[in-house]
């Protein structure tokens, strides 16, 4: 088109010089505008330096599988509680003279609780004593205690009146002291003899005990049985507390796992995958088979993944398959 241009400046130029007359100039000057329009009509070429579209990258952090031991635990109630209490009672009648005892009070074995002065001795005691001293007849009897443990209960106070055999006061035996945990029947096979459990009580304090037996009934209501879990005697735990206990409801070793941001799922949470790194910057949506949980971890059944493959963690969410990612620190 250039070479055109100048030839046709050329001819114009030289049929001006030949022929300088009204006519030519007018054919020169058309000639002229057709140049012009031809050189305003011209495309512009591409340019070959143009910067391509960078290519979309999501920054994202990375992790590998773990091969570690997922423990389920279950959560329980249970109620503290005196399994032995000894019942102390009135060996005669009479009279209350002393009572060494009140409510929530230790006491040791073979201590005196109470003595009993009989309505004998009440009424001819001091006669017999004044008509011989000798005698030393006071007609009054010891009550002594059976066991070590609290006194839970107490009937009578000084100055009663009790028959012989009447209940004066009840010792719940320290050494009794036991939680029992309310487990759901289907659970049975859950809990073992001499398992651990741990129990939290409401001021937060954790303590250790064991399964020592089961109760022989079940709660017609609830289906629940009864669990005697033996914990170390703690003086400050009282009767009748509602602790938690935690016990071990699925142990599974030497299975492979995921941190739970690094699993995606629809939203019927019933179709579940990770974003698997296939080279450097590409990620691809590989399902999986996802097992139980414990903490911030999930069991992954299938597939089975290599400690080399590189999981995305964080940055996973809304990902699309063989999405270009890069990896952050």
């Amino acid at each position: 088109m250039k070479k055109f241009n100048i030839e046709l400046i050329k001819q114009i130029g030289c049929s001006a010089h030949s022929k300088c007359n009204t006519s030519n100039i007018k054919q020169m000057c058309l000639l002229l505008a057709i140049v012009i329009a031809l050189a305003s009509c011209k495309g512009t070429p591409a340019t070959a330096d143009v910067a391509a579209t960078p290519e979309v990258q999501t920054p994202v952090s990375v992790t590998t599988v773990n091969d570690s031991t997922m423990v389920n635990y279950t959560t329980l109630n249970a109620t503290s509680t005196f399994q032995k209490r000894s019942v102390i009672k009135a060996n005669a009648n009479g009279y209350l003279q002393t009572v060494k005892a009140q409510i929530g009070q230790y006491v040791n074995k073979g201590a005196v609780i109470f003595s009993i002065k009989t309505k004998e001795a009440q009424s001819i005691g001091n006669t017999i004593n004044i008509l011989d001293t000798s005698f030393n007849f006071s007609g009054v009897n010891r009550i002594k205690a059976a066991d070590h443990g609290y006194i839970t209960q107490l009937n009578h106070q000084t100055g009663d009146y009790v028959q012989d055999g009447e209940q004066l006061a009840v010792i719940s035996d320290r050494s009794s002291f036991v939680f029992i945990m309310q487990l759901p029947y289907e659970m049975r096979q859950v809990v073992k003899t001499n398992q651990s459990v741990q129990l939290t009580l409401p001021d937060g304090r954790q303590i250790n005990g064991n399964v020592a037996s089961f109760m022989p009934a079940v709660d017609t209501a609830s289906q629940t049985q009864g669990v005697v879990i033996k914990v170390n005697a703690d003086n400050t735990i009282p009767e009748s507390l509602v602790a938690k206990a935690r016990i071990v409801k699925l142990l599974k070793q030497n299975t492979q796992s995921l941190p739970k941001t690094a699993v995606l799922a629809n939203e019927t949470q019933t179709e579940f995958w990770v974003m698997k790194l296939i080279n450097a910057t590409t990620a691809v949506k590989v399902p999986i088979k996802k097992g139980m949980e414990s903490g911030d971890q999930i069991e992954v059944l299938s597939p089975k993944f290599s400690p080399q493959d590189k999981i995305i963690v964080t940055g996973n969410y809304g990902l699309a398959d063989t999405a270009k990612v890069k990896i952050i620190k």
